[in-house]
């Protein structure tokens, strides 16, 4: 069977493997319709990261846990790439209860048994019974265990019962690619705390995590905030933000730090609820600034450097909470579709490219916001895909 298989900078290939197995009886295979690039793909996609990490390391500027995560080298290839998808089951093991043979899931990036003590309570991807590795999960190489990626032919679930979600029926199966994790990933910054401050401003500080802080801005709106600002450079995500009902405002592509520091307030700002989906140090230092007193910023993406400065200081004056972690997709996947059934938020307006799956080779390589390939069931009574 094809799988499609990172070998460096710019190239993806597709291999030929041997079909998975069921190892336990909570397993189930399945089959991908469609797949969604992340944003952190394009870290090693588009760049030699790996030796740029090695070398970080040995001069002790990269956070060690680096290799914790992602290996002693990084990102090595070559591996399996992948970790959002939307399947088709194919065959279930004798202890799956919830599933059969057809139905179509969302497949959450993170391995999570459902019942050890981080599952239960919202850590999905921190589960304590996924593996050895400090985190457990689909598309980044044995770093985070054998678990291969999701653009392929068949993967293999394990603990079928507790990670999957059915999609509800009437919803677009391919809109839902990125439900694994970007999705939930945008959902997390702000769904809680509108909760608890219902109808405040967000400000979206968007950048590198590029899909996160649309569908961040997004499900804000949706969610009633009664002004949702979006910062970017990027004139393209600008209109999405847009479409989306943000408001767009755009910053200098060149000089972007020097615009943060410049523009950033000194004392406290206006927005209780703020998102950094810039991966840049002044980008995040601009987020938090910008709360009002007792307001929350998360951040999302990858800060590699041993140290991130940020403004305790001023964070002390202001009462202000920084949150940052991976995303924990299972936990909040049932809100999120909540959210998408309404209609009120519809995450295909962040989709910039859908591609054949056959052309995968390509199209996640293309320099574009959300990439998805796509192809049809092979059930007869599935035919929208």
């Amino acid at each position: 069977m094809n799988q499609l298989t990172y070998i460096k900078k710019n190239t993806l290939e597709w291999w030929d493997i041997k079909e998975p197995k069921m190892e336990t009886a909570q397993d189930v295979i399945v089959r991908p319709l469609a797949a969604a690039r992340c944003d952190g793909d394009k870290a090693f996609l588009f760049y030699d990261i790996t030796p740029m990490l090695q070398a970080g390391l040995t001069l002790h500027y990269i956070d060690p846990i680096a290799k914790n995560l992602f290996g002693k080298k990084p990102f090595k290839a070559p591996f399996a790439i992948g970790h959002e998808c939307i399947a088709e089951i194919l065959s279930c093991g004798d202890e799956v209860k919830h599933f059969k043979v057809g139905d179509k899931v969302i497949v959450p990036w993170a391995i999570s048994c459902g019942s050890c003590s981080h599952c239960l309570s919202g850590l999905t991807s921190k589960c304590l019974d996924a593996g050895e590795t400090l985190v457990s999960g689909f598309g980044f190489g044995e770093s985070l265990g054998p678990w291969g990626g999701m653009v392929t032919d068949q993967f293999r679930v394990p603990y079928a019962d507790n990670m999957l979600v059915k999609i509800p029926s009437g919803l677009d199966p391919i809109s839902l690619a990125s439900a694994s994790d970007n999705i939930p990933d945008g959902w997390r910054t702000v769904a809680p705390y509108l909760k608890e401050k219902p109808g405040v401003p967000v400000l979206i500080v968007g950048g590198a995590a590029e899909s996160i802080g649309l569908y961040a801005a997004g499900i804000a709106v949706a969610l009633g905030s009664s002004r949702v600002d979006y910062l970017d450079y990027m004139p393209a995500r600008l209109e999405i933000a847009k479409s989306l009902g943000a408001y767009p405002i755009e910053m200098p592509k060149k000089n972007r730090s020097k615009w943060f520091r410049n523009n950033a307030p000194k004392i406290s700002g206006a927005y209780p609820i703020t998102v950094d989906a810039s991966m840049n140090q002044d980008g995040i230092r601009f987020a938090i600034r910008s709360l009002a007193p007792g307001g929350i910023c998360t951040s999302v993406g990858y800060y590699f450097q041993k140290g991130t400065s940020i403004p305790l200081m001023q964070m002390y004056a202001n009462d202000s909470t920084l949150h940052t972690s991976i995303s924990h997709p299972r936990a909040s996947l049932p809100d999120v579709l909540d959210l998408i059934e309404s209609k009120k938020f519809q995450p295909e307006k962040i989709t910039t490219l859908l591609a054949n799956w056959e052309d995968a080779t390509e199209a996640f390589l293309e320099r574009t916001t959300k990439v998805i390939v796509h192809r049809p069931s092979i059930f007869t009574n599935h035919h929208e895909l």
